[in-house]
């Protein structure tokens, strides 16, 4: 492996995953003056940006020439297939530094962690919260799992996509990203109901979010999902499918400390469902789909079937 003596402030990054989220962020690195080599799996994903970046051909080629190494890929296997069963991470630099901010299972964060150490490299796993609005503003919330020395060396990468926290060792970050999924979607399911109840009473349900906001029940989700669902925009930001990937893990990882979550359990089914009525692909906040679904009503006009 090579040796790489390159200074952080030209550091040459490749970004493996240009989809919905990794397009903004790796745009934002562009703008901060990072040279970049991109890769993705549909490679036409890529080409808004090659009049500023590089596309390689392989991952292979895409880690080969790099400082730093992130992913941005859509769940554990994908990044398990493309980096390191694919033998890609054979290609990395001596003291090069991998940075996955997909959302993966903790377990196999660990494992991959392992691997880029036995590699001669250093890994952080830094999955994200704030969605594709976060990701073009720069305004993520990026959760870090790994050593100090490890995340020093990122935060510079890092600071134009978000503010970054360091959570603790390996494992730790996407351990973060399942307890703000957790969060995410029961809170999800709560606005949900909240809005069909009030309308279906007679309430205006644009009031009643007005009125929350401002009060113990205020919440991002309520600001932004709840806005969505007035609207009736389900055009993905985060489509339903990631968030029952997400739930999926969190039970799973509950299973295996021993734990039971029944309020995860429950947005899992709704979500599950949701999925089987071939609403795979909107945003997350969709879960009011099958809400309405449940009770034969719709939101906008909840209060004339009453």
């Amino acid at each position: 492996m090579r040796e790489s003596g390159t200074a952080m402030s030209q550091t040459k990054i490749s970004f493996i995953g240009i989809g919905l989220m990794g397009a903004p962020m790796a745009a934002r690195l562009l703008d901060a003056g990072f040279s970049l080599t991109l890769w993705n799996r549909t490679p036409e994903k890529a080409q808004a940006l090659s009049d500023r970046a590089r596309l390689a051909a392989s991952p292979a080629e895409a880690v080969a020439e790099a400082d730093v190494v992130i992913t941005m890929l859509e769940n554990g296997t994908v990044v398990d297939q493309v980096l390191y069963q694919s033998g890609a991470i054979n290609q990395l630099r001596q003291g090069a530094l991998v940075i996955d901010m997909s959302s993966i299972e903790p377990a196999m964060a660990r494992r991959h962690g392992a691997l880029v150490e036995a590699q001669g490299g250093a890994y952080l796993d830094a999955p994200v919260s704030g969605g594709t609005r976060g990701a073009e503003a720069g305004t993520l919330s990026i959760m870090a799992g790994g050593g100090d020395e490890s995340f020093v060396r990122a935060a510079e990468v890092l600071q134009p996509m978000g503010i970054v926290t360091h959570i603790g060792p390996v494992g730790s970050g996407q351990l973060a990203k399942l307890a703000n999924q957790a969060i995410v979607g029961i809170t999800i399911g709560a606005v949900s109901e909240a809005l069909l109840l009030a309308a279906r009473g007679g309430a205006r349900p644009e009031k009643v979010r007005e009125a929350l906001l401002g009060g113990f029940a205020g919440s991002k989700i309520l600001e932004q999902h709840g806005e969505r669902m007035l609207q009736r925009n389900f055009e993905p930001g985060a489509p339903a499918r990631i968030q029952l990937k997400d739930l999926r893990m969190i039970l799973d990882e509950a299973r295996s400390e021993g734990l039971t979550l029944p309020l995860s359990q429950r947005v899992f089914e709704q979500y599950r469902a949701l999925l089987a009525s071939g609403n795979g692909e909107v945003d997350h906040s969709g879960l009011l789909l099958e809400l309405e679904r449940l009770n034969g009503v719709r939101l906008g006009n909840a209060d004339e079937e009453h």
